[in-house]
């Protein structure tokens, strides 16, 4: 089993109505739900969270409902997507991450069966509140073994900005090599990708 710092990480899987819940030492990785979405738009607004995402800008209440919204249909279609990141303790949301295919351009996604073709992403996000505590290295390696182990993922890959180098520690201690500048969402960005066999030699 994965360790991370020297600690074993406690990785289960239960399904709820076909969407699949996570559990790490310190956290629960549920899908994104519409019970989450004070937690979710309390760090999505904020700009330090968003300044490495998209556009840059902080999420609108409106941007976080609908992205919920998506979420939850990419649960249903696909059985992979968002989780957000509870506190074990009090269920606070510290942060979300997902498992999704990555796109080439920017905007709105208008043929997902083109979607699917495309590699997939692990992706991650946390509130300020909880950098530097090892949760994203933590939620990363449940979200890595859900896609090499469940749905038998043969690469994953991840980006960031260029100058994101805290994203850059998580790929990297993951066990993730850097590839070079790719263009994903319209941007250059920088491109770290990891084998199913990389992830059973670790």
């Amino acid at each position: 089993m994965a360790t991370l710092a020297g600690q074993k990480l406690r990785e289960t899987r239960v399904s709820l109505r076909g969407m699949t819940q996570l559990q790490t030492a310190r956290m629960r990785l549920e899908p994104c739900c519409e019970a989450h979405f004070e937690g979710l738009h309390a760090m999505n607004r904020l700009p330090e969270v968003m300044r490495y995402i998209g556009g840059g800008g902080p999420e609108t209440p409106e941007a976080t409902r609908a992205m919920i919204e998506r979420v939850q249909a990419r649960w249903a279609d696909w059985g992979y997507s968002w989780w957000s990141f509870l506190a074990q303790d009090t269920g606070q949301v510290l942060g979300a991450g997902a498992i999704q295919h990555l796109r080439p351009e920017a905007g709105p996604v208008t043929d997902f069966d083109a979607l699917r073709s495309q590699p997939l992403e692990i992706g991650w996000r946390l509130h300020p509140d909880f950098w530097r505590k090892g949760l994203a290295s933590e939620a990363a390696q449940a979200m890595a073994a859900f896609a090499f182990d469940t749905l038998g993922a043969k690469e994953l890959l991840a980006v960031r900005h260029p100058d994101n180098l805290d994203s850059q520690r998580v790929m990297e201690r993951l066990g993730m090599h850097y590839r070079g500048l790719e263009r994903w969402y319209g941007e250059s960005l920088a491109t770290h990708a990891m084998s199913a066999q990389d992830w059973r030699k670790r």
